[in-house]
């Protein structure tokens, strides 16, 4: 784990509690103050967030941009693979100058330059089952951008262990989704919320869904995908709107045709004994 030193991004004490903005805070995050439903009391909550990001790909880096822009106190990013040429189509925090980088340190700079308020903690590894609960330790909210369903599973599994929300969100040639996940919780109705493998109850077979690699990807769908994975996690952060929970959201950038599916927890039955 590595903890970016940036101008004006350092450790802080009681990380989490409610901090008064600056005058230069409140001059950054206007536009965000005037709204009602933020506030300058959303946008403390804001800066006393810390939220883990999976990835600084394709989806991670939208997301890792808006919340920095946001005014997210502290960003997580876990990746352990470097900047390629082929990657600059679509992951938008890189850029020519930090082909051969680590993905975790070309990020942390950017959103350095972008927002020098915001603490950076760097996981230059993946995310497993081994290591998601020392990845995870004093976070408050999970966005995966992954490209696999291991991943995906594994960040299921962790944030409803922690309890903590998690907000994932897949894409592949002309299409994405995305939803977010507390399963934790109950609904209204009191029925508890559902679980990733209640939307996917096992991975597809090896092979069934090519990677980008293979099967190319248009660059601005990660944009789509990752703001609308950024708009949740504000949403969750400020406690504003209704989170995607028991939704799966399906953008077709064909058809510029936008879906929602409701899914609930499945039941479980038990035999009896006898």
């Amino acid at each position: 784990m590595t903890e970016a030193a940036f101008p004006g991004v350092g450790r802080h004490d009681n990380i989490g509690a409610m901090e008064p903005l600056s005058p230069e805070e409140i001059a950054r995050y206007h536009r965000h103050i005037l709204l009602p439903e933020i506030g300058g009391a959303g946008q403390q909550k804001l800066k006393a967030a810390r939220v883990l990001v999976i990835g600084a790909g394709g989806l991670g880096a939208p997301v890792l941009q808006y919340l920095a822009a946001a005014g997210i106190g502290t960003l997580g990013i876990v990746d352990d693979d470097r900047v390629s040429l082929s990657n600059l189509q679509r992951q938008v925090i890189h850029d020519s100058g930090t082909i051969g980088e680590l993905k975790t340190e070309s990020a942390a700079f950017a959103i350095a330059r972008l927002n020098p308020h915001v603490r950076l903690i760097r996981f230059e590894e993946r995310f497993s089952p081994e290591a998601a609960r020392r990845q995870l330790s004093g976070f408050d909210l999970l966005i995966d951008g992954s490209d696999n369903f291991d991943t995906r599973y594994a960040a299921a599994d962790a944030a409803d262990e922690a309890r903590i929300p998690l907000v994932t969100g897949a894409v592949g040639r002309f299409d994405g989704s995305l939803t977010v996940l507390k399963p934790y919780e109950t609904a209204e109705d009191g029925t508890p919320n559902p679980r990733y493998r209640d939307l996917f109850p096992e991975a597809p077979p090896a092979g069934l869904i090519p990677a980008c690699a293979e099967a190319g990807i248009i660059g601005a769908l990660t944009g789509v995908i990752g703001t609308m994975m950024a708009m949740e996690a504000i949403k969750l952060v400020t406690g504003t709107g209704e989170p995607l929970v028991g939704r799966l959201l399906l953008y077709d950038a064909l058809s510029a045709r936008f879906d929602t599916i409701r899914y609930k927890r499945r039941r479980t039955t038990q035999r009896q004994a006898g």
